[in-house]
């Protein structure tokens, strides 16, 4: 019976429609200034930095300065300082490091607990030994 039912669904395929798929969106407005802001936000983020704060200020930098320099700049221009930061300052502001090195201490706190309780585990008695015999 498969075997009929086999053939005949292959003498008659189903119809079958073929269709486009829908075009990308066009790199228009609206995603040339959605990279600007995400690079803006990356450099703003670096800004909020005490220590980059304090220098800019030492070279006579205001933060309206800063914001007006920053807004004058052209898209590429922009990208590239956001990715010259992220060239300076790979790993951000250390947050990443420090949740990393706390997950491997927990994680090595509870295998270190996991461990002692296996070694501790009463021991089984052997053959014509009672458990009343073993030292207390």
């Amino acid at each position: 019976m498969l075997v009929i039912t086999t053939l005949v669904m292959g003498l008659y395929p189903p119809e079958t429609v073929a269709m486009l798929s829908p075009a990308l969106p066009a790199v228009g407005e609206s995603s040339s200034n959605s990279h600007r802001m995400a690079d803006l936000q990356k450099i703003q983020t670096v800004l909020e930095s005490k220590v980059v704060r304090q220098r800019l200020e030492d070279f006579g930098l205001s933060q309206e300065e800063i914001n007006a320099r920053l807004a004058a700049l052209s898209d590429d221009q922009l990208h590239q300082f956001a990715t010259d930061v992220d060239a300076i300052i790979p790993a951000g502001d250390g947050l990443g490091i420090v949740v990393v090195l706390l997950v491997i201490a927990i994680l090595a706190v509870i295998l270190v607990y996991l461990l002692n309780h296996g070694l501790s585990s009463p021991r089984t008695a052997a053959k014509g030994e009672s458990f009343s015999e073993w030292p207390r």
